[in-house]
């Protein structure tokens, strides 16, 4: 048995799309789902990329995914990586893979002498949230998440000055 961990190649922008979907129906969230092929391509190889993504391989089958990004924090003064998806398709859990996607960000984060690793989980996902912890995961049950989108976001950048 073998894994092998690798950046996403620019024609695998539609294997990341159907990592996406295949998360998204995991958290029942297919509805939220906007992202097209072409955007995905965009955001991950256009002309200033500011998304990663590598994808997992067990025996040379494409298994799951992890999508970050940079993200910085003004209190460490350093930068970081928000982990924007994981997903480990449910045929190949248990084998270490997602244990060894999240090794790979925080190598990424030691090498570059970034600060931290974070991520969100939903707060029903018992099995993720255990996962987590077991890898020394802190749950930040003080913060809150906050979105503005669609509506709301529009209504607010007409109020800037």
């Amino acid at each position: 048995m073998s894994l092998l961990i690798r950046r996403a190649r620019s024609d695998e922008t539609g294997l990341v799309l159907s990592f996406i979907r295949e998360l998204a129906e995991y958290e029942k969230l297919s509805h939220e789902v906007e992202a097209t092929e072409a955007m995905i391509a965009e955001a991950l190889f256009g002309a200033n990329p500011r998304l990663y993504c590598a994808i997992t391989e067990w025996n040379g089958e494409a298994v799951g995914f992890a999508v970050w990004f940079v993200n910085f924090s003004t209190f460490s003064g350093r930068h970081g990586i928000y982990l924007e998806d994981l997903y480990v398709r449910p045929s190949h859990r248990g084998k270490g893979i997602g244990t060894a996607l999240l090794n790979y960000l925080a190598k990424e984060c030691v090498d570059n002498g970034w600060s931290r690793l974070q991520w969100s989980v939903l707060d029903w996902n018992a099995p993720s949230i255990a996962f987590y912890k077991s890898l020394g995961a802190v749950m930040m049950d003080d913060w809150t998440l906050c979105r503005v989108t669609g509506d709301a976001l529009t209504r607010l950048a007409g109020k800037a000055p």
